[in-house]
């Protein structure tokens, strides 16, 4: 199984390292054409505006909200949960737009303001989810078709939404592998 990792911007080979870990093939997708070779993709925490304008730039916008919009699998963290959003609190920045959900930009705070929390997530165990929050967004709203599976003082931090995964924190800076391994299992 190939798993891409939109690797325009941000945290790209730590997704790799965790998928690698988890026994799949990280693919690093900086083409259009490579998005036929992977049964899912992660889009990871970076600049969210960059980013936006980098998959216009190559090309890679509208065919990935097609084929999100068909069920392809795409797991977005910190910057990758603004791009899935619909949308993104007094922002108008290019985005993938899959998600019925409206993203709070730098919520928690400048990069100064980052943050570990534990986390219960009970898709994944009754075991916490030790969570690393860098500059990191929140969910403002989630429509009645997503579902919350965490939160955060009372902030909605991480969904699911059918083929679409969102957090707003960074698993892949973490050894543990349980939400990684969540979204192979939707991939399948």
């Amino acid at each position: 199984m190939k798993i891409g990792v939109l690797a325009l911007q941000g945290a790209v080979r730590e997704h790799c390292n965790s998928l690698k870990a988890c026994g799949v093939e990280p693919v690093e997708v900086k083409y259009r054409e490579q998005l036929g070779e992977i049964e899912g993709l992660i889009i990871p925490g970076g600049e969210s505006t960059t980013v936006g304008k980098l998959l216009v730039k190559h090309g890679m916008l509208e065919p990935l909200r097609e084929m999100g919009g068909k069920g392809f699998p795409i797991f977005g963290t910190c910057a990758g949960l603004i791009l899935l959003a619909k949308e993104i609190s007094g922002n108008d920045q290019p985005r993938l737009g899959l998600m019925d959900i409206v993203a709070e930009r730098n919520a928690f705070g400048r990069q100064i303001a980052s943050f570990e929390a534990d986390l219960d997530i009970a898709e994944l165990g009754p075991e916490k989810f030790h969570a690393v929050f860098i500059r990191a967004p929140y969910i403002g709203k989630a429509k009645e078709k997503v579902t919350v599976m965490a939160e955060l003082e009372g902030k909605i931090i991480m969904v699911r939404q059918d083929n679409l995964l969102a957090a707003a924190f960074h698993p892949e800076l973490t050894p543990d592998l349980r939400i990684h391994r969540y979204f192979i299992e939707m991939c399948r």
